[in-house]
């Protein structure tokens, strides 16, 4: 039974890997979610985003088992440069990641990882699976409702997306809407940037503020840069050298998601960390 319910799944890797891949690079378009981040030394194989469809999980069974929303299916392949993480080990890290946002994990078959994340009055599911020796896995996000992006990446994710793409997304740095002066409950998230900027003593970055398109344009631009800019000065604070560290505000200029439904703007208000090279 099982084996039938994830042919989609070796279906969804097999076109990935035969037509979807460029070369080695991420698939056209593609990006990770916001959710979760990638595993070091893997692209993106394969890609699809639908804005309502029906999930089944093939290892849960009851009211859990179907997952509707928002579908986000990412495949997963190592680069040839790259020595594979074992299935376990991909098993293991997005188990951790999903326990540090609040979810409940609902499978953990070591390889296979699947939990639940109500917050918000939202509701989010996560599948993940490794194939082939750790050399491919898959990640699909069913978002059930419009979920309040706040998920706090830990210093690890950070400096893997870094790593990965030269720059990180982070959705846990609040500020009132219309102001640049950072709220309180931000701090684990800074705690996490500082973590990583003394770990890495040689990493510099620069903060970007994005916004949504709500607003006249010179409005958002002026805000977005305020508010890396108040990122700056929070990091300064916390021991960093400001000589590592640059604001900049592009406003609405480099969405992650369409700005027609609110879940997207959520997702384009975001500050990202890129690495100054």
């Amino acid at each position: 039974m099982v084996q039938q319910k994830i042919v989609w799944i070796w279906l969804f890797l097999l076109a990935g890997s035969l037509g979807f891949a460029q070369g080695e690079a991420d698939k056209k378009g593609s990006l990770d979610h916001p959710l979760v981040t990638r595993m070091p030394g893997y692209y993106i194989s394969g890609y699809e985003v639908m804005e309502f469809d029906k999930y089944t999980s093939p290892y849960l069974s009851g009211k859990d088992e179907t997952w509707e929303g928002r579908v986000t299916k990412l495949g997963y392949s190592v680069k040839s440069a790259a020595n594979p993480a074992s299935m376990l080990q991909i098993g293991r890290n997005y188990e951790n990641a999903l326990t540090k946002v609040g979810a409940k994990i609902l499978v953990n078959e070591g390889r296979v990882i699947e939990g639940k994340i109500a917050k918000d009055g939202g509701l989010t599911y996560v599948h993940v699976e490794a194939f082939n020796d750790g050399r491919e896995y898959t990640v699909v996000v069913v978002e059930k409702g419009a979920m309040k992006q706040d998920v706090t990446a830990d210093a690890a994710a950070l400096s893997a997306s870094i790593a990965t793409t030269g720059k990180a997304a982070v959705y846990g740095i609040y500020f009132d809407t219309g102001k640049a002066m950072i709220r309180p409950e931000s701090a684990p998230t800074l705690a996490e940037i500082t973590k990583l900027l003394k770990q890495q003593s040689g990493l510099s970055l620069f903060v970007v503020g994005h916004t949504d398109s709500v607003g006249a344009l010179d409005y958002n631009l002026k805000l977005s840069a305020d508010r890396a800019d108040a990122v700056v000065k929070a990091l300064a604070a916390g021991g960093i050298s400001a000589s590592r560290l640059k604001g900049a505000g592009v406003g609405p200029y480099c969405p992650v998601a369409s700005n027609r439904s609110e879940e997207g703007k959520a997702k384009n208000r975001r500050v990202e960390l890129v690495e100054q090279r």
